[in-house]
């Protein structure tokens, strides 16, 4: 499936519009990706997460599915309860 995906994303990506949206959307979604990653990489569960943070396991699930909108402390304290540290680099566009 991730094969289809793929390359239904790539055809997408042709229209300007699309292509546009797209880019808005890719910071949140790279922060998404690197929640659950750093989580599987702790080798923690959303609950164990959850009781780590004192984030509601709701809350954790709602922010991997990119239903919610962490506050910069939330995001830290995810990081805390992972043995992680948090930080967001500010880059130069590409143009």
């Amino acid at each position: 499936m991730g094969e289809k995906f793929n390359d239904f994303l790539k055809e997408q990506l042709k229209n300007p519009d699309f292509k546009a949206e797209y880019e808005l959307l890719q910071p949140e979604h790279a922060v998404i990706q690197a929640i659950i990653d750093a989580r599987k990489q702790s080798g923690l569960t959303q609950k164990e997460l959850s009781e780590r943070t004192g984030i509601a396991q709701g809350d954790i699930s709602r922010i991997e599915k990119g239903n919610a909108n962490p506050s910069l402390r939330t995001l830290q304290r995810l990081a805390t309860g992972m043995g992680m540290k948090l930080k967001i680099e500010f880059l130069p566009q590409n143009n």
